[in-house]
């Protein structure tokens, strides 16, 4: 198992946001935590990349513990964070934006990461020269992947990639991240979007009031009309 989530406990000063989340994401993957806001998605991811600290539990990436590290030490262990603020440097140009991923993850192959990534994103390519401040919502999305993607991590947690795109660039995305995975990047994805989940994963987990209330892959999901009503508003 590449990432083990393994009853985790998380607080937010005495708000006990995560109780006792488990979840597994095997090598090769697509993984998504689905559900309404609130629900503990973002702080999980956050658990696992050191973000926020778990008062109870542990986080195992490659069969090491990780809980508790420091972000850095996260990344450098082979883990991507693409936050849902996407957090685009402004004052950077893409290609600036796009060095300073292949700077927090250590790829030696600099140069010939970067280009990877363009070519998955030709839109960056024309921006290239372009700030961050320059490019619209959809373009700062597809920067903030292909920022992480330039560390070639093995596993990338995606918070949230498609709110507040046009449909088309959500069928975009949607596109170029099961391409990431099938060019063998694991993915563990917060999605809200129920369409999104269940075309890209592999297994979901329906998260509700920091727990986890469904695990299963997509035709599971699908056979339970009840649970999707009950917890993703469907």
């Amino acid at each position: 198992m590449l990432l083990a989530v393994e009853d985790v406990h998380a607080y937010y000063g005495e708000a006990h946001v995560l109780q006792g989340v488990s979840l597994a994401v095997p090598a090769g993957a697509v993984v998504t935590l689905i559900g309404r806001n609130g629900a503990g998605k973002t702080t999980t991811l956050k658990a696992v990349m050191g973000l926020v600290r778990p008062r109870r539990g542990r986080v195992l990436f490659r069969g090491e513990e990780i809980t508790g590290l420091a972000p850095h030490a996260v990344a450098r262990r082979g883990i991507a964070w693409v936050p849902e603020e996407r957090r685009v440097l402004p004052n950077l140009t893409v290609l600036e934006n796009l060095r300073l991923g292949v700077l927090g993850g250590g790829t030696r192959d600099g140069a010939r990461a970067i280009e990877e990534a363009l070519d998955l994103f030709p839109r960056l390519r024309e921006r290239i020269r372009h700030r961050g401040s320059q490019l619209s919502g959809g373009e700062q999305q597809m920067l903030a992947i292909a920022r992480g993607l330039v560390a070639r991590p093995a596993l990338m947690l995606v918070d949230e990639p498609t709110e507040g795109l046009a449909p088309l660039l959500v069928e975009a995305l949607t596109a170029i991240l099961r391409e990431i995975n099938r060019r063998g990047t694991t993915i563990l994805l917060v999605e809200q979007t129920l369409e999104v989940a269940l075309a890209l994963s592999h297994q979901l987990y329906v998260m509700d009031q920091g727990r986890v209330q469904f695990a299963g892959p997509p035709d599971a999901l699908r056979r339970e009309p009840a649970i999707q009503q009950r917890f993703l508003g469907v």
